[in-house]
């Protein structure tokens, strides 16, 4: 579970995290929405303990990002949004080298790559060098990676972003698998349709606050629109006003 209590977070004068406060549950799929520079991808690098919040509180599994990031790390998987694979490492490789990272080695940790790169379908270019991949392809190692370790907790920034639509449709399924599995699972993305086939529940972000959150339908219900995107514009123009 994630907890997120009046996150702030400045760049100089920008102030890109204003005041982000909700919860994402095991067993469910939470989504950040909003415009591009609403301050999705900040908040994520914050729990994930790449950026240190300004002020606020924000709890992993009941760890403070701050104050217990190593405990935090151990317990989330993170597919940023550059997938950021070693390039002169196959697949397998990149995926084991996380492995060793995570405290796995030996027998037990060749168990764990194999049976992802099965589950991902990475076996045909497993033994490939990363600097020859298709974004797709590197999108699905970079997910292998980050799940090695069975965590509980999975942050996914804009997952399927660049993928083409078979790629799209099996990335959504197995994050589908991930929640069935009782994890809890936080994405970004500013599209649409990617939080209305995945998501059940939402938090909108505009301009660095959350302006609404709920499930979809809920959402629908406080706007008074039944189209989601109407609904959503319209939590941003009265978050803005």
């Amino acid at each position: 579970m994630i907890e997120v209590e009046n996150l702030r977070k400045s760049f100089g004068k920008v102030a890109a995290v204003r005041g982000v406060s909700f919860s994402a549950a095991d067993g469910k799929i939470t989504g950040l929405l909003g415009p591009n520079g609403a301050g999705k991808s900040t908040t994520l690098r914050m729990l994930y303990t790449v950026l240190r919040p300004d002020s606020g509180r924000a709890l992993v599994n009941g760890h403070d990002v701050v104050q217990e990031p190593l405990r935090v790390r151990q317990s989330i998987g993170v597919l940023p949004h550059s997938a950021g694979l070693y390039p002169n490492l196959t697949a397998r490789q990149n995926i084991a080298y996380y492995a060793e990272l995570h405290g796995l080695h030996g027998a037990v940790a060749d168990q764990c790559v194999a049976a992802l790169i099965e589950r991902l379908d990475i076996g045909d270019y497993a033994d490939r060098r990363a600097k020859g991949f298709s974004h797709g392809q590197r999108t699905r190692v970079a997910l292998a990676r980050s799940l090695v370790h069975e965590p509980r907790n999975v942050l996914l920034d804009e997952p399927t972003s660049g993928l083409d639509v078979m790629a799209t449709r099996r990335l959504r399924e197995l994050i589908r698998q991930l929640r069935d599995d009782g994890r809890c699972v936080l994405l970004s993305s500013h599209v649409m349709q990617e939080v209305a086939a995945l998501c059940d529940q939402i938090v909108i972000i505009g301009d660095g606050k959350v302006v609404a959150t709920g499930s979809p339908d809920r959402i629908r219900q406080q706007s008074g629109y039944q189209d989601l995107e109407d609904a959503f514009v319209h939590a941003l123009q009265s978050g803005a006003s």
